[in-house]
């Protein structure tokens, strides 16, 4: 059940290689193909490509009656400059792997190896490298391709590094873990009119000077609070960029967020009133649509029973502290056919902090995250 030295060396030479070569969301075809020739020396009983976009499935099977264990990480980078100084840094101007995905992936890579050796004794593993994991639509191509009926879990588990917490500790808990969110993007429409004449037209800029505050003022609750929710404005364009011309179009961006899905759909409904009362008192037609959608990510009692036990086999230090998190995972919709939980590896007290260009995934966490998925597997399946 455990990585030998040159496994290790091996899975970090990789992980810096993926880290070199990011691919952002949806567009991870190379990153894809690397893990399909890195797990093919370790005969995997099935491999299904193409996923739900670039998604991987690599299956482990006993052959013999047991439970499906699902193991998830990410393939997707970030349209981030790096400035981190590694010496494997990115190579792609603009983009690169500041969220530890490429960890993530190296670390579902050494269970490979490691399963590759020593089959479950009952049940399947599967290997589930996921794509577009930051814009929310990964884990949702994945569930609706319908191929994934073939892998269908019992459970599911995934794990993300955390900084600010300490390297190697861990963090998990029952319930919600990470916030459902979504992208609400807001057109107002009016008509243009010369700028030394605005009276004849309808600009948008009344209205979108008061959606600004008055979007964000539907937010209610503390966060500690299952009704929790919360409205931040993103982006805001109106008219072109010229002198002459009173404008006729803005754009209003905002990311919606709650707690639990229940609370979404209240939070909606509320925002889409507003806009149509403010655009409506302006003159205005008023349109939206929703991107980026996360569900809460919800972590079942029994499924992290399972990791907490194989934590304390392990001897790994872990707590609740600093969970729930505001930030959201489409991780939770594997929930919705499983029993599933996420766990939180500590990157390090003084560690950049996610999406920070500075950032870079400590290699550390290869063996550590390793041995807890690996002892949570032999635990369910032998």
């Amino acid at each position: 059940m455990t990585l030998t030295n040159r496994d290790i060396v091996e899975l970090t030479t990789w992980r810096r290689k993926l880290h070199q070569q990011p691919e952002i969301s949806n567009e991870e075809e190379k990153t894809a193909k690397e893990v399909v020739d890195f797990l093919a020396d370790t005969g995997p009983d099935k491999v299904l490509t193409g996923l739900g976009g670039h998604g991987v499935a690599a299956i482990y099977d006993s052959g013999k009656a047991g439970p499906t264990v699902l193991f998830r990480s990410e393939l997707d980078a970030l349209p981030i400059e790096e400035l981190s100084g590694v010496p494997h840094s990115s190579r792609v101007p603009g983009k690169s792997h500041m969220c530890g995905h490429d960890g993530h992936t190296a670390i579902l890579a050494s269970l490979g190896r490691q399963l590759g050796r020593d089959r479950p004794a009952s049940g399947r593993v599967v290997l589930m490298f996921q794509p577009a994991e930051e814009t929310g639509n990964g884990a949702a191509g994945v569930v609706a391709d319908p191929r994934f009926t073939e892998i269908a879990p019992d459970f599911a588990f995934s794990l993300h590094n955390l900084p600010g917490v300490p390297l190697g500790e861990v963090r998990v808990k029952t319930g919600v873990v990470n916030c459902a969110s979504r992208g609400m993007r807001i057109v107002l429409e009016g008509k243009t009119a010369h700028s030394s004449m605005p009276e004849t037209g309808t600009s948008p800029m009344l209205a979108i000077s008061e959606l600004m505050p008055a979007l964000p003022a539907l937010g209610s609750g503390t966060f500690a609070d299952d009704d929790f929710s919360m409205v931040t404005v993103t982006h805001a364009a109106m008219g072109e960029a010229v002198y002459g011309i009173a404008p006729a179009h803005a754009e209003v961006w905002a990311t919606l967020r709650t707690r639990r899905d229940e609370r979404m759909a209240n939070l909606c409904t509320a925002a889409e009133a507003l806009v149509t009362k403010i655009a409506g008192q302006h003159g205005l037609s008023a349109r939206w649509d929703y991107h980026e959608i996360f569900v809460a990510s919800v972590n079942a009692p029994d499924a992290v029973e399972h990791l907490q036990r194989a934590l304390d086999e392990e001897g790994v230090v872990h707590g609740e502290e600093a969970l729930p998190m505001r930030a959201s995972e489409d991780f939770g919709l594997f929930g919705h056919s499983a029993s599933s939980a996420m766990f939180f590896l500590g990157a390090g007290e003084r560690h950049p902090a996610l999406h920070n260009p500075d950032y870079d995934f400590p290699d550390d966490l290869i063996p550590i995250g390793s041995k807890i998925f690996m002892r949570t597997a032999r635990n369910l399946l032998g």
